[in-house]
């Protein structure tokens, strides 16, 4: 009997250990991709197999970054980035938040507004470059409406869809306790859409910050990572192009993992709440 309860007492804590590992092992894997291209990179590299100057070293791009970081000019170019990109996002996200809450909720907006947008959002984002650039010229200014477009869009989107998919379960209780308008708005309709006007923020989030990369490419005026990659380019120094775009990804990457772990965060709230 004790031998029994033993062996299903050790049963249970290996199937309760085993989502962990599985997990453990799931995030190493993914660095195995990363780790074997940065090695026939420097294979490659050290092989003299591609020219050097097309193909720099890593030892080259990291004594590059030692020096992008030192001198300052990551930070000062990394700041004007970010500012712009944070910029944009905040003002693109609050009037698509307005537009698509006016977009659900209202029928003779919708039928108003609705097919001027539909058309709008079917305009590549960059086909606005030549348009603003002669309104608002090259600068910091250019830039932000060019974000500003990029993260309104998938806002608008999302938050229509959030309002306009609240269960109609939730509106008939509502009805029945003689809710309000406001009231139905604030503590139904908007509780209800939340996980879609997530995603949307999410979203705007990251299409700004790759618009960021793209504004300052096109609109070469100012400091930023974008300039950054110009500068690289147009002086043939490779490093600095290789350097410039590890910088993006890596807060492509932390902009996405602290999305994500809002995301989680936000969820835990709600589960609480209810």
């Amino acid at each position: 009997m004790n031998a029994t309860a033993i062996s299903s007492r050790d049963a249970a804590e290996l199937m309760s250990a085993q989502p962990l590992a599985t997990r453990g092992a799931g995030r190493w894997r993914g660095l195995v991709l990363p780790v074997f291209a940065i090695l026939l990179w420097w294979l490659l590299a050290r092989a003299g197999v591609v020219n050097s100057a097309l193909l720099v070293s890593p030892e080259k791009v990291l004594a590059t970054a030692a020096d992008q970081v030192v001198t300052g000019k990551l930070w000062r170019a990394l700041g004007a980035s970010l500012t712009r990109e944070l910029t944009g996002f905040a003002i693109g996200a609050v009037l698509g938040l307005a537009l698509g809450v006016l977009l659900g909720l209202s029928p003779v907006f919708n039928r108003l507004v609705g097919p001027s947008f539909n058309t709008f959002k079917q305009i590549s984002l960059f086909a606005w470059i030549p348009l603003i650039s002669v309104w608002f010229g090259l600068g910091d200014t250019a830039k932000v409406v060019f974000l500003s477009l990029a993260a309104l869009v998938p806002v608008v989107v999302n938050t229509c869809d959030g309002v306009r998919n609240t269960p109609p379960t939730l509106l008939e209780v509502a009805r029945v306790y003689g809710y309000t308008r406001w009231q139905t708005f604030t503590q139904v309709v908007l509780p209800a859409a939340v996980p879609a006007i997530f995603t949307g923020v999410y979203l705007a989030l990251i299409y700004s910050w790759l618009a960021t990369i793209g504004a300052e490419y096109l609109l070469v005026a100012g400091v930023g990572i974008g300039n950054l990659l110009i500068e690289g380019s147009e002086h043939f120094q490779m490093d600095l192009v290789v350097f410039g775009m590890f910088v993006v990804g890596v807060i492509g990457w932390l902009m996405n993992a602290l999305a994500r772990l809002a995301e989680r965060r936000l969820a835990h709230l709600r589960g609480q709440a209810q």
